[in-house]
């Protein structure tokens, strides 16, 4: 705004150099040029910037511009600025219906096969290093530094990895192989790396094909191996069962016959035991109950049914 009306003082007093009110014109111009000299005299750097100092008489100078008002000599510096925010740069093929260039990746994969990377690369530069990024490398570091290196570290990145192991196994690996490549480089020349983000690995539609069916076979040969092992397990339960319910019914007749043999001790030892049992089994309307001769006596159910004195 400043420049505008500085600008059109100093028309102005050209304008009244070649009227009868000349007098006007030198003090018009005077004004216009303080006023345009003031105008360059202050920078102002937005937020998420830095400025750059570069001097005719020393070069760039070391201490950058931060966000704010600056002052600066017109004439004798100059002031570049900077983008210090978050950027991204996308390299990767169009999609259908696009009409854009493929900046899309090109590499080979271990076994010499052509694999299609597409990638995106998030980024900042250094604020404090500003300057060396000038000195260094320039405004343009995003096509001269950061896009020719991408390239370079994917590539590297690929070469170490089978076309197979991309798309399924390795994706991860191969991500962070390109990430510590490139955070390296990138901060030599003063940029920090924030992100590598693969977004999608193409290889030749036949050995994809060939890939596939082979995962698909080794998947069907898991399923088989995991339905015989759940076969050989269910068949060891039916064994160990089967075991103990044998163990079982032996260690029942082991407790009968045992049972039987201390009774039959019981019973030889006392054999009133014998008539008593013998009587418990006769029907309850039965008072008296003889017993064979040779046992020399008789046994009064009702004696028993009463109460001990």
């Amino acid at each position: 705004m400043l420049n505008l009306v500085s600008l059109v003082l100093i028309l102005l007093g050209v304008g009244l150099l070649f009227t009868p009110r000349r007098r006007l014109a030198p003090p018009l111009l005077g004004l216009g040029g303080l006023l345009l000299l003031l105008a360059n005299s202050f920078v102002v750097v937005p937020a998420g910037h830095v400025g750059v100092v570069f001097n005719i008489l020393r070069g760039v100078q070391d201490r950058p511009l931060y966000e704010g008002v600056h002052f600066v000599v017109p004439g004798l510096q100059q002031v570049v600025l900077y983008d210090a925010r978050v950027k991204e740069v996308t390299l990767s093929a169009p999609h259908e219906g696009e009409r854009r260039a493929d900046t899309s990746i090109r590499a080979r994969s271990k076994e010499g096969l052509e694999i299609g990377v597409d990638v995106t690369v998030q980024y900042r530069i250094l604020k404090d290093r500003a300057p060396k990024l000038h000195q260094e490398v320039g405004p343009g570091y995003l096509e001269t530094l950061i896009v020719p290196q991408v390239r370079s570290k994917v590539r590297d990145a690929v070469g170490q990895f089978g076309a197979a192991e991309l798309i399924s196994t390795q994706r991860t690996a191969l991500e962070t192989s390109v990430i510590q490549s490139l955070e390296e480089t990138l901060r030599q020349y003063h940029i920090e790396l924030i992100s590598v983000l693969l977004r999608e690995i193409r290889i030749p539609e036949a050995v994809a094909k060939v890939i596939e069916e082979k995962q698909t076979a080794e998947q069907q040969v898991q399923i088989e191996i995991n339905r015989r092992k759940q076969a050989e397990i269910a068949a060891e339960r039916r064994v160990i069962e089967a075991k103990g319910e044998r163990d079982a019914a032996i260690l029942r007749a082991e407790g009968e016959a045992k049972a039987i043999e201390l009774r039959g001790r019981a019973l030889k030892n006392a054999p009133e035991v014998v008539q008593l049992t013998f009587a418990e089994k006769l029907a309850p309307g039965v008072q008296t109950v003889f017993v064979p001769s040779t046992g020399n006596f008789l046994l009064d159910l009702r004696g028993l049914d009463r109460p001990s004195r």
